[in-house]
């Protein structure tokens, strides 16, 4: 992750929390006080970001303070102390709640990935996420997935070519898009293409397509699309992908299965910050 890019971004998250300043702490505790900061685990669940993202969080608040986080991807328990924090009592309470929504969506992720990616550990796939991200946190979301033992699809619309349904519909033919795309394409550029049924696969394998999609199939078409490419193209597995139905995805034979539910339904975890006085 880009360091500089995150600090701006925290620095950004921070001003709308604070807004004009924090009229309920900055009464009660002079600039001086200090305290220490104690995050706590109200549940199990995979850690990430409390070594790197949540520190940043209060460093940029005050560089002063001074963090130590547990490492990411370690299973943690209900009540276990996952970060320490010290420094002013006035900006540890400023940086609060901004170091805690970061860490307990980031949190989140990991554990889900991990139940996903558990699935099928023994399986030659790789789970994947997708751009179904929240706008502004893709980065910190898409790191929080590898924490969970997943892998990243593309970051943004610039790092790969994926010629989807939209793209086909409007363009006229598969064939018609990829012959397009690879007039302007750098040679460095993998292509892939979204299918929905085994003609479109055959149209990608006499196209020469690198990476096939295969969308929202049901168990028996993806096998009969594994036999048809016979490994002349890494095969995609995508929709409906969920923890009960993925080893059966898996199973059929494909390379990689990406899941939108990584990112866009994992639920936060819950973590709390108790405070005292040094």
């Amino acid at each position: 992750m880009d360091t500089q890019y995150l600090k701006n971004m925290i620095r950004q998250f921070l001003a709308e929390d604070i807004g004009h300043g924090d009229i309920t702490s900055e009464p009660i505790f002079p600039p001086t006080q200090q305290g220490k900061a104690f995050f706590i685990a109200k549940g199990e669940f995979i850690t990430a970001g409390l070594a790197n993202i949540a520190p940043m969080v209060f460093q940029c608040q005050n560089e002063s303070v001074i963090c130590e986080g547990i490492a990411d991807g370690t299973p943690v328990k209900s009540t276990e102390t996952i970060l320490t924090a010290e420094g002013p009592v006035l900006d540890l309470l400023k940086a609060e709640r901004v170091a805690l929504n970061l860490v307990q969506r980031l949190c989140g992720i990991a554990t889900l990935t991990r139940l996903y990616v558990k699935e099928i550990k023994d399986l030659p796939v790789s789970v994947v996420d997708t751009r179904k991200t929240t706008p502004g946190l893709r980065s910190l979301e898409k790191y929080a997935v590898r924490v969970g033992g997943g892998h990243n699809h593309r970051l943004s619309l610039a790092d790969g070519i994926l010629i989807k349904d939209n793209h086909i519909e409007a363009c006229g033919s598969i064939a018609l898009a990829v012959e397009r795309v690879r007039t302007e394409a750098p040679h460095t550029l993998k292509i892939e293409v979204e299918t929905e049924n085994l003609e479109q696969v055959q149209e990608c394998l006499d196209c020469g397509v690198d990476i096939i999609m295969l969308d929202n199939m049901g168990l028996d078409m993806m096998r009969q699309a594994v036999e048809l490419v016979a490994n002349r193209a890494i095969l995609e597995a995508s929709g409906g992908v969920h923890l009960d139905n993925i080893r059966a995805i898996a199973e059929t034979g494909v390379n990689i299965i990406s899941v939108g539910a990584l990112t866009h339904s994992a639920p936060a975890c819950d973590i709390s910050m108790r405070l005292i006085e040094i």
